[in-house]
């Protein structure tokens, strides 16, 4: 704009352009220019945002006006990183949610019946669940997905809509690196599920998708759906090309997805047993860790996978003895609840139990990267990650506000904790130690629906890094982002902790958050067109408060 001419400029005698501005400010913006990354700290956010409003840099101004709105005693601006505001999209209401009855009276009269259906009804402008890969993320709706892709140059973009759906979305996929399309590696899927269908599109980097259809593996030749039947598949994970399946008997299955296509001709989906647990117990959480390949040998596969009955163990396999199966390499019996979460990563091993999320970690010792058996692996923390549910949910809310632990495995992950369903504020932990990174609330002050970590490509130029971001759906529709490699590297820092030792919400917090919290045994904030709460709601309920009850004695 400068060389354009468009903004006004004063030339020295070597006609180098001389630029009289507020230097303290030019230094951000330039840094933004560049990298589209925005440090506030020791800066003027009002200054700031005039100069960007002078220089026409609008994305800069759109985002420092949500900055000046933040409460910064409670979240800091300089964690914020970006806004994407809800899509112009048809709200029409679904017949899956209102029943709309016309009756004709004897008299000739027609009247009108508006009947709620059974089951949760869910607002068609909230977000209900982000999914990412690579620099994309899909955000669904009530009846329809969202596509964006973050560019260099631009920021975010909306690169896809789907068309309206009539059934409630409960969970979404994406894919945005997919090998041998028909748009070679252009090609990025996305999958949406809804009861028992499953709508995939394809997606080109120009913004067009095309909807393939329904998922499923259809044998040509022989005319009918191919199957192959398994007992009940509790959990999963994948390791390279396999695809591991843990099982209610006890099992772990694996399949070749590289050789899946070749057998469907011979009608054998290669449903092979791994390995099968001493006690017989179900396998209900999964985590597979594959080591740096070396020179001297392939990749060590480690599994390590929870039970019913809260026993977690560690197996692994040498790339040599393939023919062998795994060998049990430990095995930890601190949980007295069901399994439901497990990640081995390269430093830490983390459970976490049905017990009101209660994590144990452990710190795994490597030697030349594999598993180590001395010193072994040593308890590093035990902490619990509160949180509330709603007592009458959609299915897509589990899949929305997943805890996690987030993060790649050779880098620290993190634990997002939502206290209460209907809040506007979320506390970042780090999973190895419970530790309390940030956290973070909604400019806007909206609800949070759902959210999502993934980690974001730097930039093009050389020396930077991949970042971190947390994703946040909110009630009215819009995305907002969240820069959590800063807030880590502040976090390690120690820089800026008003409390050191701070894990989860503290008793004053959470007495803060229950303020904000219904905790009537109505359904909905509305109580007079309401159904009567039925037995297991209020069951629910005094389980809800008597858990609170005993974390806030302890």
């Amino acid at each position: 704009s400068l060389l354009s001419g468009r903004i006004s400029t004063l030339r020295d005698e070597t006609g180098a352009i001389f630029i009289d501005r507020d230097p303290t400010a030019f230094a951000p913006i330039l840094n933004f220019l560049r990298t589209k990354e925005l440090d506030l700290r020791g800066v003027n956010i009002s200054v700031l945002r005039h100069e960007a409003e002078f220089y026409g840099i609008t994305p800069l101004v759109r985002r420092l006006l949500l900055c000046e709105e933040l409460d910064r005693s409670s979240c800091g601006s300089v964690l914020f990183h970006g806004y994407l505001p809800p899509p112009g999209k048809d709200e029409k209401q679904s017949l899956s949610e209102y029943v709309l009855k016309i009756q004709q009276q004897k008299g000739g009269d027609f009247i009108f019946i508006l009947s709620l259906c059974a089951g949760p009804v869910i607002d068609p402008r909230k977000v209900l669940i982000i999914a990412g890969h690579h620099n994309w993320i899909v955000a669904a709706y009530a009846h329809f997905v969202i596509c964006y892709r973050i560019k260099e140059s631009s920021g975010w973009q909306q690169v896809f809509s789907s068309p309206y759906l009539d059934c409630t979305i409960e969970r979404i996929a994406l894919n945005a690196k997919v090998v041998g399309g028909p748009h070679g590696d252009k090609d990025k899927m996305v999958a949406a599920s809804s009861e028992s269908s499953i709508i995939l599109w394809s997606i080109q980097d120009g913004g067009s998708g095309n909807e393939i259809g329904k998922v499923g593996v259809w044998n040509a030749v022989t005319q009918h759906w191919q199957v192959q039947d398994v007992v009940p598949i509790t959990s999963c994970d994948t390791a390279g090309s396999f695809l591991l399946l843990g099982c209610n008997n006890g099992s772990i299955y694996y399949i070749d997805m590289q050789k899946f296509p070749l057998r469907m001709k011979d009608n054998d989906l290669l449903v092979t047993e791994l390995y099968h647990d001493p006690s017989n117990d179900a396998i209900t959480a999964l985590s597979v860790y594959l080591t740096p390949k070396t020179s001297v040998s392939g990749n060590w596969i480690e599994i390590a996978y929870g039970t019913s009955s809260g026993a977690v163990r560690v197996i692994v396999q040498h790339p040599e003895t393939v023919g062998s199966g795994p060998q049990l390499f430990q095995t930890f019996t601190v949980h007295r609840s069901p399994v439901t979460k497990i990640m081995l990563s390269e430093k830490h091993l983390v459970s976490v139990c049905a017990d009101n999320n209660h994590v144990r970690t452990w710190t795994v010792t490597r030697f030349r990267g594999m598993i180590s058996t001395q010193p072994g692996s040593t308890p590093l923390a035990s902490f619990k990650i509160l949180s509330l549910e709603e007592t009458e949910s959609h299915g897509s809310y589990g899949s929305g506000n997943d805890i996690g632990p987030f993060g790649e495995r050779d880098d620290q992950q993190v634990f997002i904790q939502k206290v209460i369903p209907i809040t506007h504020k979320l506390f970042v932990r780090l999973s190895s130690t419970g530790k309390r990174i940030c956290e973070v609330q909604s400019v806007d002050a909206t609800t949070i629906s759902c959210f999502m970590v993934r980690e974001c490509e730097g930039s093009s130029r050389m020396g930077s890094r991949p970042r971190r971001y947390l994703f946040t759906g909110h009630g009215n529709g819009s995305i907002q982002m969240w820069d959590l490699t800063t807030a880590m590297d502040t976090a390690t820092k120690g820089e800026e902790r008003k409390r050191e030792d701070a894990g989860g919400p503290t008793e004053e917090e959470l007495l803060q958050l229950l303020d904000q919290c219904d905790l009537s045994t109505s359904r909905c904030a509305t109580p007079n067109i309401s159904p009567a709460p039925s037995m297991l709601h209020q069951t629910r309920l005094r389980e809800s408060c008597s858990r609170l009850e005993t974390t806030l004695k302890t």
